[in-house]
């Protein structure tokens, strides 16, 4: 028992030299130098972080407004694209048709590349 209680004070006694001699080594006015500029960076922070609250709020509110508007465009799009979709189908086959009837109605796909410079819709896909 004895010489446990001892070790434990002498254990004590080179931590608190260490912790002595430590404390020689740091320089007070630097110690409240970093405290303040601790202090000023958490202000800065917790300003950041009331603005992006705001910021947030005003975000979700506005797309709250718009989300209605959104959603029915997206259906029109949708929608517009079906109908187009049936469209260029519908042009495919009177195409074939008309080629199958008159096949000099169209002129070569050679030639017709030189007569028309716009890009292929069809393939952009």
């Amino acid at each position: 028992m004895e010489i446990e209680q001892s070790e434990k004070e002498e254990i004590r006694d080179a931590s608190e030299e260490l912790s002595l001699q430590f404390m020689t080594l740091v320089n007070a006015n630097d110690l409240d130098t970093l405290k303040q500029l601790q202090h000023l960076i958490l202000g800065r922070l917790q300003d950041s972080n009331a603005v992006l609250s705001h910021l947030n709020n005003f975000s979700e509110h506005c797309f709250q407004e718009i989300s209605g508007d959104l959603y029915k465009n997206i259906r029109l799009i949708r929608s517009m694209k079906t109908d187009l979709d049936y469209i260029f189908q519908k042009l495919r086959s009177m195409k074939a048709k008309i080629m199958a009837t008159y096949p000099d109605a169209f002129p070569d796909p050679s030639t017709m590349q030189q007569l028309d410079q716009r890009p292929d819709l069809e393939r952009l896909q």
